[in-house]
């Protein structure tokens, strides 16, 4: 059941009745509110994806207790241990999600030298969300591991860690250290967080279901059969992708921080308005944050990250983002998508305008080229996002060979033109205004201190909602992750 779908709208208010209803006192009874909420979603997608996730949960915690009751001994009987419960925490993703990827390509492979031998492929579905909870849960294992937290105890408490609805389908990955305390900690409701938390679901579902979905049905059109139209009409698309996407997953996550922010949990927020970026660097610490940091923390840094030569720095970058291209998607496009931003990082770090770099701080000082290095970036990522929408390698570079000659071809405009512009002028206002006056506060322009223009605001959206919303409940690109 999708947060843009009629029926979580309509069974939402029940879950929030039902988990409010219950003293605080009773927590035990609570929590278990919310893990029956989370797999009966679950079960209603499918049963097997309930197992998967309880699979999971249960190696993660009873690795991390063993690792906890091994933490005197043997490094290498420790270490051993860690691997054994990663590989069997990233089976089910691996099997789910990249053995038909590895078995065509491979099948390839060998036909390419000319040896014949096919294995049956599979037609299971990815389960919704398999990336999300395993990273998280992968994660806690290996802080176990590494000491910075202690092993879980309860197994109450880390079932609803592993579960927790609002962000098991597409995130944000929570951290052990963020989550747990507020899972353990009792809260009696809190009127001013539940106002929020609707403020904040609000603009989710306006960024998905006005401008996320309505621009996908053109970047639908045109992706689907770009040889049929022009250069001109194939750019456009592009744009409109970058901005799909980021409206999309940014419309996601929104939704889920604010149905925790009412159920009195803060989630991380996932997105720091990331096409204000002035640089690729920079555009990965505001886009998608919760995996730019478990890349970061469990890929990256145990590569040696910065501390090793500039070499095996940009090694490290490329394997990380590998990584990131593997993540997201079992198609070689995402993987070239990977690569394409390792390399773009990379050329920073050469050039010396990434920070620490050479230059940085006198690129940086410079205030008149902040606006040109927003530009450049946004286009530089628009470029990479090309990649990650194609169905093939050899789409892509037709896409881009289209746009760069501009090659003719019927042209076509979006449907609903006054209103889609309305509402981009809306979101770039929303972000320039979040971005240099309230900085800090992510959702300033809905707390603004004058009552009429609040309710300016969440009438507008409403209106846009009902009037332009493409309301047919369309999947949210990354729950597809």
């Amino acid at each position: 059941m999708l947060f843009n779908s009629f029926n979580f709208f309509v069974i939402f208010p029940l879950i929030f009745a039902v988990y409010w209803v219950v003293p605080s006192k009773y927590q035990i009874v609570k929590k278990w509110v919310l893990i029956a909420v989370s797999y009966l979603l679950y079960l209603n997608w499918k049963p097997i994806y309930a197992l998967i996730l309880l699979f999971i949960t249960g190696v993660t915690f009873a690795g991390g207790k063993i690792l906890q009751d091994e933490v005197d001994g043997e490094k290498k009987k420790r270490k051993l241990i860690c691997i054994i419960g990663a590989v069997l925490t990233l089976l089910p993703l691996v099997v789910f999600k990249y053995y038909n990827f590895v078995n065509e390509s491979c099948i390839r492979l060998l036909e390419a030298c000319g040896i014949h031998f096919m294995l049956p492929g599979l037609n299971w579905a990815v389960p919704i969300g398999i990336s999300f909870y395993t990273f998280q849960a992968l994660g806690y294992m290996w802080d176990v591991y590494y000491g910075k937290i202690k092993a879980e105890n309860c197994f109450t408490d880390y079932v609803l860690f592993c579960s927790f609805f609002p962000q098991t389908a597409s995130g944000p990955i929570s951290r052990y250290s963020e989550l747990m305390p507020q899972i353990k900690t009792p809260h009696p409701f809190n009127y001013k967080q539940g106002v929020d938390g609707l403020k904040i679901l609000l603009w989710g579902v306006f960024l998905k279901v006005v401008i996320a979905d309505r621009l996908g049905i053109y970047v639908g059109n045109v992706y689907s059969n770009y040889i049929y139209y022009s250069g001109l009409n194939c750019l456009v698309a592009s744009i409109f992708y970058t901005i799909q996407i980021y409206c999309d997953f940014a419309g996601y996550s929104l939704m889920a921080v604010g149905i925790g922010k009412c159920l009195g949990f803060d989630l991380v927020n996932n997105f720091r308005r990331p096409y204000l970026a002035t640089s690729i660097t920079d555009f990965w610490r505001r886009w998608h944050i919760s995996l730019t940091r478990w890349l970061t923390a469990y890929v990256y840094i145990p590569l040696g990250g910065n501390r090793c030569s500039k070499f095996r720095q940009y090694c490290n970058i490329m394997l990380t983002f590998l990584v990131s291209g593997i993540w997201h998607g079992a198609n070689w496009t995402f993987v070239l998508w990977g690569i394409v931003h390792g390399l773009l990082q990379c050329v920073e770090k050469i050039l010396g305008i990434a920070p620490k770099g050479k230059y940085y701080e006198l690129v940086e000082s410079k205030i008149w080229l902040k606006p040109i290095r927003i530009v450049v970036t946004f286009f530089l990522i628009a470029f990479a996002w090309i990649f990650f929408r194609v169905p093939s390698i050899s789409d892509a570079f037709g896409m881009i060979v289209k746009i760069m000659t501009n090659q003719g071809g019927m042209f076509q405009f979006i449907d609903n033109t006054i209103p889609v512009f309305l509402s981009l002028a809306l979101l770039v206002g929303s972000e320039l205004t979040e971005e240099y006056l309230y900085k800090d506060n992510r959702h300033g322009l809905l707390d603004n201190k004058y009552t009429i223009v609040r309710w300016a605001l969440y009438v507008s959206l409403l209106t846009f909602i009902l009037m332009y919303g493409v309301l047919d409940s369309t999947q949210f690109i990354y729950v597809s992750f």
